[in-house]
């Protein structure tokens, strides 16, 4: 590290991935810090900055040796299991500033020697006591898979015996009634059960009868929204999608593919036309969302359609120190490693990480978002088809409004006035621009700065437009509303 680098680091100060220590304190302490890190996404110690101000104090000669050997100790003596850190030593104007790294645990959660379990947030920490919290960390250390508990309240008569009966037909070639073991036997061999004869997650999830009665929160919340905006407030379609993975897998296929349009593309009259995103992308990141849903996170699936995009909203993050790049290349992390069985048992569903180059072999603009803070991951799938059309579309609107305009009065206006005329258009309805047009006022003062002149100038080429019958205003100077008077019926749905 650079001692310009670390400067920067410091302007920004401490964050959930940095903190500042003016000297060691106690192992005690220190192991708080680095258990909190290693526990989350890791962190950095910068020792000989002052806490909370940043002010770069630095360390003696002797003060960083005393450090050094202390983080060792602490580390080794403190920490459970053991933590493995990093230091250097970068001098930033005359002073010694020793850096602490600590990576990422791959064996969650770390703890103090009496047990407690920090984690970070934001610049602090805390201590961890929900069970569901703890649990979350094995998780992530791929120590404990929820996939596999048993679901309270649930036995034997919780199954769809006739979905079981095609599942061993399908996979084994034979029925359950052929094996020679007893049914609580084979089905708890098969983690379809656990000990206690309570259907597991996985088995619920796949072969129960009716997952959501005792999984309410196991559905996928889909919207067709009109527009492009989630905080739109009319939609064209809204519905929860529930039953067993593969029944829920396909129904969302299904109501996808009813959202989206389809082209000819070249095909024959008779023939249904191609969807404008391929249903390869579709099952693909429909089946990694059901099938690596974080079970611990009480919280849909989210499916949403807008004008230009779907975005399939998952909840749980990466986990494994999993990231975005390795994801894309092919790399998989089971976090439900039975759930993933069944699926690629039962569904076109094939595992071992293909899914995602598969996706992206198809061309389609897919955008990957992994928001840690938030613990959920999302997909993002531009239709351009749809877009494409829609920018036409506002062209075609902008030229028919100018060519509303009469010929004389448009060869009057200024090259700015024409401009000003064509971006009130672009930007929206005339008669509702809304934070743009609102009032008479702020109208000038936003697009003065968006044209480079003074307001005084803008107002006088809205009292051009206005004076030579192209725009008119209704309404006091605040509060008021611009209508265009060449507004053509073409555009009156252009958002």
């Amino acid at each position: 590290m650079t001692s310009e680098e670390l400067r920067n680091i410091i302007k920004c100060g401490e964050t959930s991935l940095v903190q500042f220590k003016q000297e060691f304190t106690t192992q005690k302490e220190m192991a708080a810090e680095m258990i909190a890190f290693a526990n989350g996404r890791g962190g950095t110690i910068l020792f000989g900055v002052k806490d909370k101000t940043g002010d770069i104090l630095g360390l003696s000669y002797d003060e960083i040796q005393n450090t050094s050997r202390e983080l060792g100790n602490t580390a080794n003596e403190q920490v459970r299991p053991l933590i493995y850190i990093q230091t250097e030593v970068v001098e930033i104007d005359g002073k010694m500033i020793l850096v602490a790294k600590i990576q990422e645990g791959k064996d969650k959660p770390y703890k103090t020697l009496s047990g407690n379990i920090w984690v970070k947030q934001s610049a602090d920490k805390r201590r961890v006591t929900d069970n569901a919290e703890i649990l979350s960390l094995f998780q992530q250390s791929g120590t404990y898979h929820p996939d596999e508990a048993g679901v309270p309240n649930t036995s034997y008569k919780d199954l769809d015996t006739q979905a079981l009966d095609r599942y061993f037909e399908n996979v084994y070639r034979k029925p359950m009634s052929d094996y020679d073991i007893p049914q609580d036997q084979l089905l708890q061999s098969m983690h379809i059960t656990d000990s206690m004869g309570r259907l597991t997650t996985a088995g619920l999830l796949f072969f129960g009868r009716t997952p959501q009665q005792f999984m309410p929160v196991f559905v996928i919340k889909a919207v067709w929204f009109y527009g492009n905006s989630i905080a739109g407030t009319q939609y064209k379609d809204s519905r929860d999608i529930e039953g067993t993975i593969p029944e829920m897998y396909e129904q969302g296929i299904r109501w996808m593919k009813s959202c989206l349009r389809r082209t000819q593309d070249g095909q024959s009259f008779n023939s249904i036309g191609k969807l404008e995103i391929p249903e390869t992308v579709l099952e693909e990141l429909l089946q990694n969302a059901l099938v690596h849903i974080d079970l611990l996170k009480t919280a849909a699936i989210r499916l949403m359609v807008f004008d230009d995009r779907i975005e399939i909203v998952n909840p749980g993050c990466l986990v494994g120190g999993h990231t975005i790049e390795e994801v894309m290349k092919g790399n998989s992390f089971a976090r439900n490693p039975l759930m993933a069985k069944f699926c690629a048992q039962t569904m076109p569903y094939r595992g071992l990480g293909s899914g995602i180059p598969r996706v992206l072999a198809e061309n389609s603009k897919v955008e990957f978002i992994d928001d840690k803070e938030g613990n959920q991951f999302t997909v993002r799938i531009s239709r351009l088809l749809a877009a494409s059309e829609a920018v036409s579309s506002r062209e075609q609107a902008v030229s028919d409004v100018l060519q509303n305009i009469r010929k004389e009065v448009l060869e009057e206006l200024t090259e700015r006035q024409r401009l000003l005329t064509k971006r009130m258009v672009e930007t929206g309805q005339w008669n509702a621009l809304e934070n743009v047009l609102e009032n008479v006022l702020e109208t000038s003062a936003s697009l003065a700065a968006y044209f480079g002149v003074d307001a005084r100038t803008i107002r006088r080429d809205l009292s051009a437009l206005q004076a030579k019958d192209v725009i008119r205003h209704d309404g006091p100077d605040k509060g008021g509303r611009w209508i265009i008077l060449a507004y053509s019926t073409q555009c009156a749905g252009i958002q």
